[in-house]
């Protein structure tokens, strides 16, 4: 299994990321994007006219990218490891572009282009403990 219950549940839980790409010049580029979680562990990028994007010519070019999924954790959650504090999954990967039978996200307004993340190295913090475990899964 690529994630734990615990950051699987929070990668569900999440609408939004910041996927991080390298163009062609090798200057980094983040942009925020929507996301679908994989039953296999990958994860689909969508967006509009996706495949028009500097960040999937970008993948086109160097397919290691790095995905971003973080928030903060409520002061009154009681089951938050660290209530107050950030928390989060870093994916890094291997990018595939993809055209689906259906957009990844949004029918009618995300295109059927997909940028599909195998990971290969996951961070995650303040999900299961205090801190980060990182771990190669690929």
């Amino acid at each position: 299994m690529v994630f734990t219950p615990k950051e699987r549940a929070y990668l569900a839980g999440q609408q939004l990321g910041r996927l991080a790409t390298v163009t062609p010049a090798g200057a980094p580029q983040v942009r925020p994007v929507g996301f679908r979680l994989n039953e296999d562990g990958t994860i689909d990028i969508g967006g509009p006219k996706l495949s028009s994007s500097q960040k999937y010519r970008n993948a086109l070019t160097n397919p290691q990218v790095s995905f971003l999924v973080d928030d903060m954790t409520p002061e009154d959650d009681p089951e938050a490891v660290a209530p107050g504090w950030g928390r989060g999954v870093e994916i890094r990967g291997r990018a595939e572009l993809l055209v689906l039978d259906q957009p990844p996200l949004m029918p009618g307004f995300f295109s059927n282009e997909a940028i599909r993340i195998h990971p290969e190295r996951i961070i995650p913090w303040n999900l299961e403990s205090k801190g980060s475990t990182p771990r190669n899964v690929g």
